[in-house]
């Protein structure tokens, strides 16, 4: 489908194996391009905790989720009017909706509730978990059939992260563990269906119309909050908010969706293994947490994982 009036071209269809189409070096020069941009996604998204954090010293739960989703949708919103794009179809929209509810307004809700009793490196458990439940998710949702070296890979993965998550938080489970499992799946299921539509129309429509569609909900949902919750502004909260909105909530996830559909949902979800222990050194340089002698051994692991996981055929 053509981008609206701007005469972008979509990015060309994934191929049943998860990859893109094509053969050659201009094959070799997507899948390059697609690594490059889904890796970038992952740097923005492991600030993603961090920056909660800082939000948080200001906001309460509900206005950090309400404030930074508006102001994702006035810079999504705004890009969309510059660029004069024309609405998705309709048959795009029920897609659009998962995205919403997924990404948009479910999992920065969840874990930011998750936050308020648990630290970032208890809540990275859940991103240790999401490349493996994205990629069931789209083999369920899109037909895609990764190999057995795939699988074994993405479970060995999961599971160094997740051990190596729990390690760090002592191995107790604490009330945010509901919020953080309802989270994972929340967000794999808008990381599948937002990655099926980047494959029909320019990725960072898909995240500025998911915004926009969150507008009659997050405006009042604000304004709201802002009237119960008291805030108390301060330079990290101001910064953390300021990510979670313009990095996290929508250029993060414009080159997500547009690596997701260069590679293929399943390896791309993949590189999103490092992403916790991204999380914990920036947990250790912005906020004080301790790191402790396992993270480089784990970190040696994930990327023995992630390695075989995108050299997997099919």
């Amino acid at each position: 489908m053509a981008a609206g009036r701007t005469g972008t071209p979509a990015p060309a269809p994934e191929s049943g194996n998860g990859t893109a189409p094509g053969r050659g070096a201009g094959a070799r020069e997507r899948v390059r391009g697609g690594l490059l941009q889904a890796g970038l996604g992952v740097v923005v998204f492991s600030l993603t905790f961090p920056a909660t954090a800082w939000g948080l010293e200001a906001f309460g739960p509900w206005a950090l989720v309400g404030v930074r989703s508006v102001l994702a949708a006035v810079i999504a919103g705004g890009c969309l009017l510059a660029l004069r794009v024309a609405p998705p179809a309709r048959r795009h929209w029920p897609g659009l909706a998962v995205v919403a509810l997924g990404v948009v307004l479910g999992f920065p809700l969840l874990t930011t509730l998750a936050l308020e009793t648990s630290t970032t490196a208890h809540a990275a458990v859940v991103v240790g978990l999401l490349p493996l439940t994205t990629a069931l998710l789209s083999a369920l949702r899109v037909g895609a059939r990764p190999s057995r070296t795939f699988w074994a890979a993405a479970l060995a993965g999961a599971a160094a992260v997740v051990a190596f998550t729990v390690q760090q938080s002592g191995g107790a489970l604490t009330a945010a563990d509901a919020y953080l499992f309802g989270a994972l799946l929340v967000c794999a299921a808008g990381y599948t269906e937002g990655g099926r539509l980047a494959r029909v129309m320019p990725g960072w429509q898909v995240i500025a119309w998911a915004l926009v569609l969150c507008l009659p909900v997050t405006v009042p949902g604000a304004a709201t909050a802002l009237a119960y919750e008291p805030v108390h502004l301060g330079a990290h909260s101001v910064a953390g908010v300021l990510w979670l909105a313009a990095g996290s909530q929508f250029l993060g996830m414009v080159v997500w969706y547009r690596g997701m559909a260069s590679i293929g949902i399943p390896k791309a979800s993949q590189l999103q293994l490092a992403q916790p222990l991204l999380t914990l050194v920036w947990s250790v340089l912005l906020l004080g947490e301790p790191l402790t002698p396992a993270a480089p051994v784990t970190a040696a692991a994930v990327l023995v994982c992630i390695a075989v996981t995108q050299r997997a055929r099919g």
